[in-house]
């Protein structure tokens, strides 16, 4: 019996343009996952490669970088949001740069987002139904909600914030829902490390309310590098393959510089080009 081939993407706001270049590649070369899962930029970028549509994430990143609906202080001061609610995951997929949701439904690929419980402070996933419905779009804008930036997004029966809090990497998870072999796409470097949290004094104070989500986040360097850990120890075990930038990225969460942007992107590019004899020679082992 075939394995379940799973395709695992880690978020980064703008490092996420790593990915959309990675992606963009495997759509050329025809890799096709079972499934998908995403985490904040890896969800909101990495569905297009259940739409199949190549380029999206960097030509509406660049088009709207400048856009201060787009992401700006003033949205943020404004609405609370800093990435704009309505015109990033309304205006833009629906009028302005729509996302193909027949093809979604189409696929018959399962897509899910990570995000995290502000009450609990675990991670919650969800697999989308559409990709045009503006419930569906609301739990897309949860996941990629960061703290401090964002306020707090109610979805379904859940108060969300960004699903990197609880769960930056799922690959537990996806091996829990029957992947037995996953790609796994990285936004950072191999020899990065994460670190405690500098903003924690005013994490305490903004998320008073929460006192489980301060524990999330207060840890969240802690998780994240056991699960880095383990990515590469199913990498060694042959049942993951994993594509990392091969240094860290020249952009930063939030960077309005489209050369910038186009950098990242090509570098996801040949990096996952680079990778493509080693990734076949993977799924031809486990198949």
């Amino acid at each position: 019996m075939k394995q379940k081939l799973g395709l695992v993407m880690e978020g980064g706001a703008m490092r996420g343009l790593f990915t959309a270049g990675v992606i963009d590649v495997f759509m050329e070369e025809g890799i096709r996952a079972d499934g998908v899962i995403g985490v904040s930029a890896g969800a909101t970028f990495g569905c297009n490669y259940v739409t199949q549509q190549k380029g999206r994430p960097l030509r509406y990143c660049t088009r709207f970088c400048r856009d201060p609906r787009f992401c700006s202080t003033a949205s943020l001061l404004l609405t609370g949001d800093m990435f704009g609610a309505e015109f990033c995951y309304h205006t833009i997929p629906e009028v302005l740069d729509p996302i193909d949701n027949e093809t979604f439904l189409k696929s018959g690929i399962p897509f899910y987002i990570v995000c995290t419980d502000v009450n609990t402070g675990k991670a919650v996933y969800h697999q989308c139904k559409d990709m045009i419905s503006r419930e569906e779009l609301e739990w897309v804008r949860a996941g990629a909600s960061m703290p401090l930036c964002s306020k707090i997004v109610k979805a379904g029966k859940y108060e969300l914030l960004d699903g990197g809090i609880a769960d930056s990497v799922p690959l537990k998870y996806f091996e829990y829902k029957g992947y037995a072999r996953n790609i796994v796409i990285l936004t950072q470097p191999a020899d990065y490390v994460k670190q405690p949290n500098e903003t924690m004094p005013l994490v305490r104070t903004v998320y008073r309310k929460y006192p489980k989500l301060i524990r999330a986040m207060a840890r969240r360097h802690e998780v994240y590098n056991q699960q880095i850990a383990y990515v590469r120890e199913a990498e060694q075990n042959g049942t993951a393959f994993v594509i990392r930038p091969p240094e860290k990225l020249p952009v930063s969460h939030l960077t309005h510089d489209p050369e910038l942007m186009r950098t990242v992107y090509a570098t996801g590019r040949r990096t996952a080009m680079a990778a493509m004899p080693s990734l076949r020679a993977f799924l031809a082992s486990q198949a």
